[in-house]
């Protein structure tokens, strides 16, 4: 026998759902309000969102199709800036950003996280003022600092020894002074998937604290002649529930501020606690609300501060999914319906990894329905399937659809606003699909399909 092959089972994965079936939701037509977008409803059995029908969507602007509720996206920014007033919300564009979502940020009172050079042309090319945006990256390249302290961003956090060396070199360069952030790694485990845990010692990013990384990086950036050291940074990891991790690492992240304020004779004067909190992608998530989060965090901070005797340091967070992920639906049009007798129905549709690779990467559950009509059939338990070349081409695991479900019919994943579009590939050559955005009962593109032209212009071979 081959140490590699094994002979097939006849179930995927081994996966058992007839044994140990999910349950079906009592309403097969119910949109659970914790998971769609805020102005998701249904009029004679057709999803509306932002008062617009899926049907007219994809008619006009055909599947699979990003649909981005643009009021709810608004709204959550301007929840973060309210609950975190006096302090800087930035959002992380990561998550997802065009040019029409960084002018929806700045125009809700938030400033703007970019990770790329991308990231920062999208941003000024959609007008964000320079000192609006924050720039992380485990690996800048000097293109990319030589642009962001030109156009004078207006914090960087350093991740890295030899950036502080490569910054401090360019800034001299430009006779300019960048204001920088050292990014800690504080050994919180955050539970989530390993993948966007980001503040265990085992990882590429920021400065251990516990091998006294963190304090060799300020004592360097001190010395370096352009670069005005302004404040620490800590991010634990992404899509998390249990605040508690986040206590934990701005206990210690705040302890190593005064442990620079005795040691060093310096108080900083801000400190990122990073983004990372989750969103419900299926009904039986319970995210926190702004508020909650942003009083758990101050206080902490404050009482830290209050007593080594310090000054409390501005704070910023940066919250991405939670603003961009519910806003945002994924719809597709089911091409095939194929029952696998004894096992599993598998619904196929127009899209599949090439716009959503989460389900294959992290293992992520998501929530789907029909959404071209009703229906009062007996609930199948379906897997939602691309139509990529892969056995682990899957959108939804398992999930509940009606029995009389047939090709044409349109399907919605909820909660698809956030890293959909930006992980987005052309595998298998399929074109990305655009982005609407939605509003009063209007829809605009704001990032239009790809064609067939723009991938082979592309290939000048």
């Amino acid at each position: 026998m081959s140490r590699y092959a094994h002979p097939a089972g006849s179930r995927h994965a081994e996966i058992l759902p007839e044994d140990n079936p999910p349950l079906p939701p009592e309403d097969l037509n119910s949109l659970d309000p914790r998971v769609w977008p805020a102005t998701a409803r249904r009029q004679d059995g057709e999803l509306m969102v932002g008062g617009i029908g899926v049907r007219e969507l994809v008619t006009t602007y055909e599947t699979p199709l990003f649909v981005m509720d643009e009021e709810d996206f608004r709204a959550r920014a301007r929840d973060y800036a309210t609950a975190f007033a006096g302090s800087d919300v930035y959002y992380a564009g990561k998550a997802l950003l065009t040019k029409a979502v960084a002018r929806w940020v700045i125009e809700e009172g938030l400033k703007l996280d970019v990770c790329s050079g991308g990231e920062l042309a999208v941003a000024l090319a959609a007008g964000v003022p320079p000192e609006s945006i924050g720039m992380h990256g485990n690996n800048k390249s000097e293109r990319e600092l030589h642009r962001a302290v030109e156009v004078g961003v207006g914090r960087i956090i350093i991740d890295s020894f030899d950036e502080i060396e490569r910054l401090e070199r360019i800034a001299a360069s430009l006779d300019r002074t960048p204001s920088v952030l050292i990014r800690v790694t504080t050994g919180v485990e955050a539970h989530t998937h390993e993948f966007v845990a980001t503040a265990h010692d085992d990882q590429k990013f920021g400065f251990a604290l516990s091998t006294g990384a963190a304090a060799e990086a300020v004592r360097r950036v001190l010395e370096a002649s352009h670069l005005e050291l302004v404040g620490l940074h800590s991010h634990i990891g992404s899509q998390i529930f249990d605040t508690s991790g986040f206590e934990v690492a701005a206990r210690r992240v705040t302890r190593f501020l005064t442990g620079i304020h005795h040691d060093l004779g310096i108080t900083l004067a801000e400190l990122d606690l990073g983004g990372g909190l989750g969103i419900a992608y299926v009904s039986g998530d319970t995210p926190l609300d702004p508020k909650t989060i942003a009083d758990g965090l101050t206080s902490i901070v404050r009482r830290e501060c209050e007593e080594a005797g310090l000054p409390v340091p501005r704070i910023a967070v940066e919250p991405g999914r939670a603003i961009a992920g519910p806003p945002g639906i994924t719809v597709y049009e089911v091409g095939t319906v194929k029952d696998v007798e004894g096992i599993r129905t598998y619904v196929s549709v127009d899209g599949g990894m090439s716009d959503n690779i989460r389900t294959a990467l992290y293992g992520s559950e998501y929530t789907g329905r029909l959404v071209s009509r009703e229906s009062d059939a007996e609930p199948m338990l379906s897997r939602l399937v691309g139509k990529h070349c892969e056995s682990g081409d899957i959108i939804v695991h398992d999930l509940y659809l009606p029995a009389d479900l047939r090709p044409g019919d349109l399907v919605a994943v909820a909660a698809t606003g956030a890293y959909c579009l930006s992980m987005a590939s052309n595998y298998n050559h399929l074109p990305r699909p655009a982005m609407v955005a939605v509003r009063d009962g209007a829809a605009r593109v704001i990032v239009r399909r790809e064609t067939e032209e723009d991938l082979l212009r592309l290939d000048v071979g």
